[in-house]
């Protein structure tokens, strides 16, 4: 990105706007796994979930074009659109989450699954995890510890993130549960809802065997608090074993939102709940969103659906993840400071440490690696609790070439950074 470009985006769209690597990159074409920047050098995309069937997909394009090109207004008029995206995409979960309603963002998304919980409970207080991200609206905010607003609500409540490189159990988990819980009953807030990433992607995503929330899904459910599950990240078949992420948990949540991959890159996102849920809602909330569902939107996402199905693009990402996480592995039997390779289809990494006997994480390091990693022209990024981990979560038509291209760059960029 030129300095001209970066000054003119500070002045016009405010400070500190996040952009990637120490060096931001001037992105101005992409295609399947492929970016390029304005001087004309390709990038290998391992980081971008949007364009979750491919950079400009063809039948996503041709479907938003085409309806594009007839019609496109609000929900207020009928139109068959909504209805078959509806069915197909209620077809994915098991009973009883038969019930649809869309928005443009993941942030309105859980906003309103939020007001859900709600209106069903009665109460206001939401247990997140100390170390997540569920979105930027006003009440959706006060559920990140990372990154809090001025004035926290005091109806949240926090419990520690999992670590499945230094664990604890589904019961020690449920532990601390069970503990917001009561902290909530004594602010008098009550408990509405749960609201969690099944993957537990920001916080590193851990490997956590099927059940392992149960405990605290028990907890919450005596209580008559309801289960969210946030698939932003591990839907639509990326985790390569399961369409969602929450049935590779093995959880059934109460709420189910999803947004980012949904439509390519098209802004859609929805919830997905139970019938009796959904008429509560409608019942206590007069809500109405004018480009949610709109005929544009829901030709995108019917065609992102369609690809995945047609593609194989789930078998691709239980194939090729397992090939990638395996060529992880034996970089880590030569790079000692790789000290874990985890992940599930295409959302995988690696955590960085200084120290493999003491798993001290190598937070400073990491983000050289990703920056050296984007010098040899393949994008990635990091998160997790320290920093550390390597995020790896391509587009859905990542390929074994493109797996074995990262891994000779991260192999490399292991290789000349140094750790200290």
């Amino acid at each position: 990105m030129s300095e001209g470009l970066s000054d003119r985006r500070e002045r016009l769209l405010g400070p500190r706007m996040t952009s990637f690597y120490d060096e931001p990159v001037h992105i101005v074409r992409g295609q399947g796994s492929k970016l390029w920047d304005a001087d004309g050098r390709e990038f290998l995309d391992c980081y971008n979930n949007v364009p979750h069937v491919g950079h400009c997909h063809p039948r996503v394009v041709e479907a938003i074009c085409k309806q594009a090109a007839t019609l496109n207004t609000h929900t207020r008029y009928l139109h068959e659109g909504i209805v078959e995206y509806a069915e197909a995409l209620t077809g994915t979960f098991a009973d009883p989450l038969r019930s649809a309603l869309f928005t443009c963002t993941g942030s309105e998304a859980n906003d309103i699954a939020l007001r859900m919980a709600h209106g069903v409970t009665g109460h206001k207080g939401v247990i997140a995890t100390d170390h997540t991200y569920h979105g930027n609206t006003m009440a959706v905010s006060q559920l990140s510890r990372t990154n809090p607003p001025p004035d926290q609500w005091d109806n949240v409540a926090f419990v520690p993130a999992p670590d499945s490189y230094r664990p604890v159990s589904g019961e020690e988990w449920a532990a601390h549960v069970k503990r917001a819980i009561a902290e909530l009953e004594e602010r008098r807030h009550g408990l509405s809802a749960l609201i969690i990433c099944p993957y537990f992607a920001n916080e590193g995503f851990p490997d956590l065997e099927e059940g392992w929330l149960a405990p605290a899904i028990r907890a919450v459910r005596e209580v008559g608090g309801l289960v969210i599950a946030d698939e932003v990240q591990p839907g639509f078949g990326r985790l390569g074993t399961h369409f969602w992420g929450h049935q590779k948990a093995g959880i059934s949540p109460d709420i189910v939102t999803m947004g980012k991959p949904m439509a390519n890159g098209h802004p859609v996102a929805g919830v997905v709940t139970r019938r009796e849920i959904m008429e509560s809602f409608r019942g206590t909330f007069r809500y109405f969103n004018t480009f949610g569902g709109n005929p544009v939107s829901m030709a995108a996402a019917q065609a992102t659906l369609d690809v995945i199905r047609e593609e194989g693009l789930q078998e691709n990402a239980a194939e090729v993840g397992d090939y990638a996480r395996e060529g992880l592995r034996q970089l880590a039997s030569r790079h000692d400071c790789i000290g874990d390779v985890r992940g599930s289809g295409l959302f995988f990494g690696a955590e960085l440490v200084l120290d493999r006997a003491a798993k001290t994480p190598a937070t400073d390091y990491t983000k050289r690696i990703a920056n050296a990693v984007k010098d040899k022209g393949v994008l990635m990024n990091f998160l997790g609790v320290h920093y550390n981990v390597l995020k790896i979560r391509p587009p859905m038509c990542f390929s074994r070439a493109d797996a074995d291209r990262m891994l000779h760059a991260v192999d490399e960029a292991l290789g000349e950074v140094p750790l200290d």
